[in-house]
């Protein structure tokens, strides 16, 4: 490549990558990583075919600042830990919106899927959730508790038990992206079809108000979560699947580190679902409308952190 091309098709990113030199605290760190990455590559080019020319020598300074800028805000502050949910995460989910709507659809298909057999079949359930879950169920709908799972034993350990159990899905489904997004499209998938399957069953026996009211209760944020892990997951397989101009090994750090970050995000909404699960969804007695009140809060949550805030944040960026 002629020299001249090559200023031509990079001085725009390069000039960005000024621009953030010169406010990197304004910057989130992994982006200035992801800048730092990709001006030493340029310069590795430029060192390679014009080890002579001033375009190598203004490379190797803008890299140098870079780095040096990079570990300055290594020496991380406390206020991290708030940004982190504040900033970071918004920032790379407005960056893996894409990834988010297809663990979404997969969901959704799969939801469907769980419909439709156990429509066709009332003795899918037993496939899928198993004969003894679905005979205990059976036993409480006949006594008139229908809910009564929920009532199974001491708030706190519930409380607990389903808030450990829900993150380590979360990081399995994450963790599956390892084998190429195959792994976690198959999580997302069983999750869809258990609950698709789950609810249907409620609904042939004339429950379906009822299970909706209590599983949606703690279930908005629980499966909203298990999305966004989905989202992390897929980021983790589509880095290794598709690189673009990084090599394969970059492309996999970066799809990673995007992906761990939106799964740490989800913990504290599993805890929060979690302790619905564990101390309020057993109470079948509460109101409908308080119920209801506490499933549209969740979801405007959810829609709010993962959907509407990275596109605010997003827009005002690139003012």
């Amino acid at each position: 490549m002629k020299e001249l091309t090559f200023i031509r098709n990079n001085i725009d990113k390069w000039q960005q990558a000024e621009d953030m030199a010169k406010d990197a605290m304004a910057e989130l760190p992994d982006r200035l990583e992801e800048v730092y990455t990709t001006i030493t590559s340029d310069l590795a080019f430029a060192q390679t075919h014009y080890p002579t020319s001033r375009i190598t020598v203004y490379l190797n300074n803008l890299a140098s600042t870079l780095h040096n800028e990079i570990y300055r805000n290594k020496r991380e502050k406390w206020s991290r830990i708030i940004t982190f949910w504040t900033h970071e995460v918004p920032h790379t989910m407005f960056e893996a919106r894409w990834l988010l709507l297809a663990s979404f659809i997969i969901t959704v298909v799969s939801i469907l899927i769980g419909v439709i057999s156990q429509l066709a079949d009332t003795e899918f359930a037993r496939v899928i959730l198993g004969d003894s879950y679905v005979d205990m169920t059976m036993d409480n709908i006949a006594h008139g508790k229908p809910m009564a799972v929920y009532n199974c034993g001491a708030e706190m350990n519930m409380f607990l038990g389903i808030t450990i159990n829900n993150i380590t899905v979360a990081f399995r489904t994450f963790a599956l992206g390892l084998l190429t997004c195959i792994g976690t499209g198959w999580s997302l998938f069983q999750n869809g079809i258990m609950l698709g399957s789950f609810e249907t069953f409620f609904y042939q026996h004339g429950l379906l108000g009822e299970s909706m009211l209590a599983i949606f209760l703690h279930g908005t944020l629980e499966i909203s979560a298990i999305i966004v892990a989905g989202a992390a997951g897929l980021a983790l397989g589509n880095g290794f699947l598709f690189p673009g101009t990084y090599s394969r090994m970059t492309s996999f750090r970066h799809g990673a580190k995007r992906g761990l970050k939106i799964v740490v995000g989800t913990v504290p909404i599993f805890v929060m679902a979690g302790f619905i699960e564990g101390f309020v969804t057993r109470h079948t007695e509460i109101a409908n409308w308080l119920r209801l009140t506490i499933i549209l809060l969740s979801l405007t949550f959810v829609i709010y952190y993962f959907i509407i805030l990275p596109r605010h944040m997003a827009k005002t960026n690139n003012k």
